[in-house]
């Protein structure tokens, strides 16, 4: 698997082992190679320190609490905490190891903190574009049916006359964050990549309300 992560196979060997907790196929492998998919897209147009994102993509969800956990706005912070600990145990430069940290630190829509550098403001955006598109409705219901979530509330689906609450319904995630995940893109080439991603949950949501 490390392979699939060329130019950085090798740093994607060492840290593969550390890089996903638990059993959760939203935030698995799969994703981290999404993501580094959608880095080297940004990247290649918006420049950075290539070293320094690979690591960031690959272990910005080294720790990462479930969706209903109550310290799920802590993942981001235990995450880059364990990514410094782990770099400087590999021997890498300190100014490149708060790199790391700083991008991994902020990725989290949960986390609600400001990228500073371009590396972390890349990781952003790559992480955000695996929550919208076809891939976001499908980890979208994926991760509601792991929380027991209903798909939508019976008597108000869209909820006119009710508190939206994603963590009940699955569909309540739209409007609570998804839809709003393109507006808070960090690069120029991230915003082009999320439009139409963003257009196909919109999309889908209205059919999905059509149909009920």
């Amino acid at each position: 698997m490390s392979a699939a992560f060329a130019p950085f196979a090798a740093l994607a060997e060492t840290l593969l082992p550390h890089a996903v907790e638990g059993d959760d196929g939203a935030h698995d492998i799969a994703h981290l190679l999404r993501v580094f998919h959608n880095a080297q897209k940004i990247a290649s147009e918006e420049g950075g320190d290539a070293e320094v994102l690979a690591a960031a993509v690959l272990l910005h969800d080294c720790v990462s609490l479930p969706k209903n956990h109550p310290d799920r706005a802590h993942s981001s912070r235990l995450a880059a905490d364990k990514a410094a600990g782990l770099l400087t145990t590999l021997g890498w430069d300190a100014a490149k190891v708060e790199a790391v940290a700083h991008a991994i630190l902020t990725h989290s829509f949960s986390a609600n903190l400001q990228p500073q550098t371009l590396e972390a403001k890349i990781l952003q955006d790559a992480d955000r574009l695996d929550s919208l598109g076809a891939i976001g409705i499908a980890r979208t219901f994926y991760t509601a049916a792991r929380m027991g979530s209903k798909l939508y509330h019976l008597g108000d689906p869209q909820g006119h006359a009710r508190d939206l609450d994603d963590r009940a319904y699955a569909i309540d995630h739209f409007a609570l964050k998804l839809l709003k995940l393109a507006d808070g893109f960090q690069t120029a080439s991230g915003r082009r990549l999320a439009a139409d991603r963003h257009q196909r949950l919109s999309d889908f949501r209205d059919l999905f309300f059509d149909e009920l």
